[in-house]
């Protein structure tokens, strides 16, 4: 007979489906693959990655997850397929006192720098020579209100120098945003030759930390496959 009490410490059975890069198998450009599996991370549960190469879809999962492009995830054979969604409900059900919370207190943190990506796309997209200076001033802008908001203290706190968005340790907030920053970075600089601005002081000091964490920095896409996702978005500029 199986001992109640080992059967309430078992983790559940999770695993998490993101996109394959190029060779099938590596993991594959998608922050919000990159996000799930950060998130999982984070919680310290034992689950399962399968990426999955959408050139050649296996059946099994075409049956698993009809018409649903990764990530998704089954938690205990439930399948689920909306990002937001499975973050809601990884926050409820992978909750304390076994599994650290990883909301953000603050809600400004949430929306920190969430025009960022917008305004990146519209630059590594744009075809125009007139237009790129100011495309890049608006990426500048976005960069600046991020900076602005890691530079200064939260609401409950009197000094400034956090690591992350919300604080000393990773939220929700970092795993929204922190993939997304990282293609930015990568793609930018490959198609643009753009850096992110020295001066964004807080800009940086995040990414540092950031890059200093596993849960990070062994669920990001090599820096080729990201290039290589927007070989054919980044528009060359005209003559």
């Amino acid at each position: 007979m199986t001992d109640p009490a080992a059967q309430e410490d078992k983790d559940p059975d999770i695993e998490l489906f993101v996109k394959a890069g190029s060779d099938g198998e590596s993991i594959g450009n998608c922050p919000f693959s990159q996000r799930l599996f950060m998130i999982l991370w984070l919680k310290g549960v034992v689950f399962n990655v399968t990426t999955v190469d959408l050139r050649r879809k296996p059946a099994d999962l075409h049956n698993l997850a009809p018409g649903t492009h990764p990530p998704f995830l089954t938690f205990q054979g439930e399948v689920l397929t909306d990002v937001n969604k499975i973050e809601e409900y990884l926050e409820a059900m992978l909750a304390p006192p076994k599994y650290p919370k990883l909301a953000a207190k603050n809600r400004q943190s949430d929306l920190a720098g969430n025009d960022i990506f917008a305004k990146f796309s519209a630059y590594v997209k744009n075809t125009k020579p007139d237009k790129n200076r100011d495309l890049e001033k608006s990426l500048n802008k976005a960069f600046a209100k991020l900076d602005e908001y890691l530079m200064n203290p939260l609401p409950d706190d009197s000094h400034a120098t956090r690591k992350y968005l919300d604080g000393d340790e990773l939220t929700l907030a970092d795993c929204n945003l922190l993939p997304k920053l990282h293609v930015v970075k990568v793609v930018a600089k490959k198609y643009r030759n753009y850096d992110i601005p020295s001066d964004f002081k807080g800009v940086w000091r995040y990414l540092g930390n950031a890059y200093s964490r596993d849960e990070f920095t062994n669920t990001c896409a090599a820096d080729a496959e990201i290039e290589l996702a927007y070989k054919d978005v980044a528009k060359r500029l005209g003559k």
